[in-house]
């Protein structure tokens, strides 16, 4: 009988001698030379949802009844970037990091990587087709990261870090690697770490208000996702710090506070325009101190002091993780499916948008 569990006798010392960035290629799961990332493959297939349990049906009563027009013109902000920002993680995933990190074990993490990233993205675009009925606005929507500048800015310093290195075949010298580690922590700290969740937090303002709760039920699930996603990133970062320790100079601590300094006036400027009405409970300064608080937060991940040094000043997301919904390395899924309401609109295969 094949049990689910590792070998005592495969728990050798690993004579491999490739590393994390090397281009030769390793395709062996024994010995297992970075079992952590093995692990975080088996926690992460713990925390499988479906677009199917989402529920939006108090969300249209909400819309239509309880939504102010500058609580409208946020949540328009949040369906623009949502609708394509999880395609641009995914593109980057397949073409820069699966490609370079050579660790089997980590590949296989990268594989639920990619399929929590699809299912993000079929969770904004049921979120677009069910909030916006109108065919003109939701072209708009999917054309955000071209057309809103807001939007655009945010895309736009997604593809720079990526075009730095799309060119790249092999990391066969040093300055190749430290652009490959700078596309990580680009993603890992910025992107995943600035930019989603300062969209998170507008959600949680909105559902603290009692507002949107399919938006939240959907936002708690890809929280938990993008959170695992960032650790596993920065797991890979500690073991590039370990083996390649010369890349982690002051240089390289410069730019990365450079880096999230660029990240949060991006963001800064989706906030300018999402809040650009004022909406009571939640302004521009509070934002821009939970940014610096979760640039801290990235910061001490990879290993570097506090820089910003500011408070979180949202309650709403000092409780995130101990909100009653569905606790995945806990509980099944299934526990907590619904069926939808016969008035949620599902996505379609038909429509051009």
């Amino acid at each position: 009988k094949i049990r689910n569990q590792q070998n005592p006798k495969s728990q050798i010392q690993n004579p491999k001698s490739t590393m994390i960035l090397s281009h030769d290629l390793d395709l062996t799961l024994r010995p297992m030379k970075y079992p952590q990332f093995f692990k975080l493959y088996k926690d992460s297939i713990k925390n499988i949802w479906t677009t199917d349990e989402l529920d939006f049906s108090l969300d249209y009563e909400h819309l239509r009844d309880k939504i102010s027009p500058k609580e409208a013109h946020l949540i328009k902000r949040l369906v623009a970037f949502f609708a394509t920002a999880d395609n641009i993680v995914g593109h980057n995933l397949v073409l820069n990091l699966y490609k370079h990190v050579n660790s089997p074990e980590y590949r296989m993490f990268l594989g639920k990587v990619l399929f929590d990233e699809m299912q993000h993205v079929e969770t904004y675009l049921l979120l677009v087709d069910n909030y916006i009925p109108d065919i003109r606005e939701r072209q708009e929507a999917f054309a955000a990261y071209q057309n809103v500048p807001s939007v655009k800015l945010k895309a736009d310093f997604c593809f720079k870090y990526m075009d730095s290195i799309e060119h790249l075949d092999k990391l066969d010298t040093d300055e190749k690697k430290r652009q490959f580690l700078e596309n990580l922590i680009c993603f890992a700290a910025c992107v995943e770490g600035l930019f989603f969740f300062g969209s998170f937090a507008y959600v949680y303002f909105l559902r603290h208000r009692g507002l949107l709760p399919g938006l939240a039920a959907a936002t708690n699930w890809v929280f938990r996702d993008e959170t695992m996603h960032i650790q596993g990133a920065m797991e890979v970062v500690h073991v590039i710090r370990q083996e390649y320790p010369y890349l982690f100079d002051k240089s390289l601590e410069s730019r990365i506070h450079q880096m999230l300094d660029e990240a949060i006036a991006v963001e800064m400027n989706f906030c300018d325009d999402a809040l650009h009405h004022g909406i009571t409970g939640i302004s521009q300064s509070m934002m821009r101190d939970y940014l610096g608080y979760c640039a801290d937060q990235r910061l001490e991940q990879l290993g570097y002091d506090k820089k910003y040094k500011t408070k979180n000043p949202f309650p709403f997301m000092v409780l995130q993780d101990v909100q009653p919904l569905t606790n995945f390395f806990e509980k099944r899924v299934t526990e907590y499916q619904k069926g939808l309401d016969t008035s949620t609109k599902a996505i379609t295969f038909d429509e051009e948008f």
